[in-house]
């Protein structure tokens, strides 16, 4: 009996261990890649951890699992973070569904652009990975008439784009531009800047930014 006992002893402490350490584990994500996605948006808005956590009224603790993929955030807190962020929800999920938007971060798939909407009636699609790198590629969209703003904007950094088709009206500095489909043009980002779409027709451009500042 003694014998059978300690067996049974054992055993139980023994299914105790497996129990803590499965505690201990990270959890076993089926979103891996969005803690990396919440980390490189968070520091393109450049926001610190302490102020993402005030405004999804979660700990920092948390928040840090989160970006470094030992928790997965709930639908909730997912929510949060992107009110928090500016962005929809479909920014983590492009195509609809829990899947990477990359192809092991290289290559982005026309389905599975991340798309911004901004006012004025201007859309920009992400054609890189992340903003995790040192470049934000994209394909914008402006609808007939569509602004940045009448206020210039300045920032940080380099741009440099191409005009795709219809027409971009540019402002750089005290300078002005009217650009056509194949122009193309670069600037520093610090300089007040500024554009619009002055035809009837939509314009396409690809745009990049040094560093990224969505």
């Amino acid at each position: 009996m003694m014998k059978n006992r300690r067996h049974i002893n054992q055993g139980r402490a023994r299914a105790k261990v497996k129990s803590h350490s499965k505690k201990a584990q990270p959890a076993d994500a089926q979103v891996p890649w969005i803690g990396s996605e919440v980390r490189s948006l968070r520091r393109t808005r450049r926001l610190s951890l302490e102020a993402l956590a005030q405004r999804t009224n979660k700990s920092v603790g948390y928040l840090s699992q989160v970006e470094r993929g030992l928790s997965d955030p709930t639908i909730d807190v997912l929510k949060r973070i992107c009110s928090a962020l500016d962005v929809h929800i479909g920014w983590f999920f492009p195509n609809g569904t829990p899947a990477d938007p990359s192809d092991r971060g290289v290559v982005v798939r026309k389905a599975a652009r991340r798309r911004l909407s901004f006012g004025g009636g201007i859309t920009d699609f992400l054609l890189s990975p992340n903003l995790a790198g040192a470049l934000e590629f994209m394909f914008c969209e402006f609808e007939p008439g569509a602004t940045s703003g009448t206020e210039a904007i300045t920032h940080e950094g380099e741009e440099a784009g191409l005009v795709l088709c219809g027409a971009l009206e540019l402002w750089v500095g005290e300078d002005h531009f009217v650009l056509e489909a194949g122009d193309s043009f670069t600037y520093r980002s610090s300089q007040p800047h500024r554009y619009t779409n002055p035809g009837d027709t939509v314009t396409h451009v690809v745009w990049v930014v040094t560093p990224p500042s969505y």
